[in-house]
């Protein structure tokens, strides 16, 4: 059943929901854990995005349950039965213990099933940021004697090579367009779906490499995100933040012609998506995993593979970011445009420029006559 809201903010309906349901999420998961972390939730509501607050929740859990399946830090049968004695017996070294080797590799069941996990240094990383967040709070708040934190180990996280960055070349994105606009390389089956859908996927496809979006961007936007009179449209980006982007012709152009010649009207829809801009055939808003396939078929299409090795929609915000540098765009200009935290995450995309050093130099003669150096030289 939908759920309704009386909604007196600025943000459309679908995003107050989206984050609804993920503090339903951090509720029940609260519920789950000790009554002597209360103080600390109600910190997290205050101090991280939605989002974090549940990954926070999740990895706290995890480790709760973790001490209950190895009983050498409580005799507690469930999480909430965990006390703050409890905590205030375990050591730095636990915790590394817990980080460095269990969460490495362990098993689960499920389903009947002994399911092997591994965590990667990343995944590692966030679990400490979790477990650190926690005991430094106990501690600020009084409730721990000591700051144990301090003493946890470094996780090395390995870091991200330029040559790495995966990406569609320029012709390549000419391929991926022309694939959504004639059909070809589809099969005879995709090409049914295709009669239906090639508006909608050709203006996710044309939004996702001109501003480079997010995923989950992309899949919020409405068609009240539009004001095609002042020429702009509102994105939902983590943290809650909202930016106010510039449209320009092109995707102007294919948002209009989706919604005016491929859309489902608004009296075929049920309420809760009346609003919403990209649609499935079902008439409901897309699904994450939607767009990830979609976009996975027309990125082998571009580069000639197989289904399974086509791109996700982050491989074409990598495009974006990438083609704007080469364009010419400033880094601190793209970073804005990305919306990346920290200016390094940039760097990457233009270290990746290929024969960067040799267009510098290039274009920096000392000795050409026809430059304004050279004939400075010569006179």
């Amino acid at each position: 059943m939908a759920k309704k809201i009386n909604n007196k903010s600025s943000r459309p309906d679908n995003i107050v929901i989206r984050d609804s349901n993920i503090i339903d999420e951090c509720m029940a998961l609260e519920s789950q854990l000790p009554t002597f972390m209360r103080d600390y939730f109600i910190y997290l509501r205050g101090a991280v995005a939605v989002t974090t607050r549940r990954a926070y929740l999740n990895d706290i859990k995890f480790f709760c349950s973790y001490l209950i399946e190895s009983g050498l830090y409580t005799s507690a049968k469930s999480l909430a039965e965990i006390s703050l004695d409890d905590f205030a017996e375990i050591s730095a070294r636990d915790v590394n213990i817990f980080l460095g080797d269990y969460c490495n590799r362990y098993y689960k069941e499920v389903n009947s099933d002994k399911v092997l996990y591994e965590n990667n240094n990343k995944s590692l990383a966030r679990k400490k940021s979790s477990i650190s967040t926690l005991f430094k709070f106990l501690y600020r708040n009084e409730q721990l004697k000591d700051d144990i934190t301090g003493s946890f180990n470094p996780i090395k996280l390995p870091k991200p090579q330029p040559d790495a960055i995966k990406r569609l070349e320029i012709d390549e994105v000419a391929n991926m367009l022309d694939a959504v606009e004639s059909g070809q390389g589809l099969t005879d089956r995709e090409k049914d779906y295709w009669l239906k859908t090639k508006l909608r996927d050709k203006a996710i496809l044309v939004l996702f490499i001109t501003y480079g979006l997010r995923l989950n961007e992309l899949r919020e936007l409405n068609i009240s995100s539009f004001n095609f009179s002042r020429g702009e449209f509102m994105i939902y980006r983590k943290r809650g933040k909202e930016v106010l982007m510039p449209i320009n012709e092109a995707c102007e152009r294919v948002v209009k012609d989706y919604i005016s010649f491929e859309r489902p009207k608004s009296d075929d829809l049920a309420d809760e998506y009346k609003d919403a801009l990209f649609l499935s055939l079902q008439k409901k808003r897309m699904t994450a995993r939607s767009i990830r396939d979609l976009v996975k078929k027309y990125t082998s299409i571009a580069m000639k593979t197989s289904r399974d090795k086509g791109y996700s929609p982050h491989k074409l915000r990598a495009t974006a970011a990438t083609s704007l540098i080469e364009t010419g765009f400033s880094i601190y200009d793209v970073q804005n445009l990305m919306d990346h935290d920290n200016v390094t995450t940039t760097q990457l995309y233009a270290a990746h420029r290929k024969n960067l050093k040799r267009d510098i130099v290039e274009n920096f003669n000392w000795l050409d006559e026809d430059t304004p150096l050279g004939k400075k030289r010569k006179d």
